[in-house]
């Protein structure tokens, strides 16, 4: 049988900590910034955490 391969395209948006917790990029910072607050985009920078019910899901994409 051959390998499982996992979700490329969730490898390349969330990683698994060792605790468990998967770690995500917040949205709304791609384009139209103009009219965001410095304060709003400085905090979009940070990462964020999936809740455990969407983490499941993940953790399975990417075979973790």
């Amino acid at each position: 049988m051959p390998k499982m391969k996992s979700h490329r395209g969730a490898a390349k948006r969330f990683k698994v900590k060792k605790s468990g917790l998967v770690k995500r990029a917040k949205a709304y910072r791609s384009h139209i910034l103009t009219k965001k607050s410095q304060k709003r985009k400085r905090q979009l920078r940070k990462s964020g955490y999936l809740v455990e019910s969407d983490a499941k899901v993940v953790r399975k994409m990417l075979l973790k």
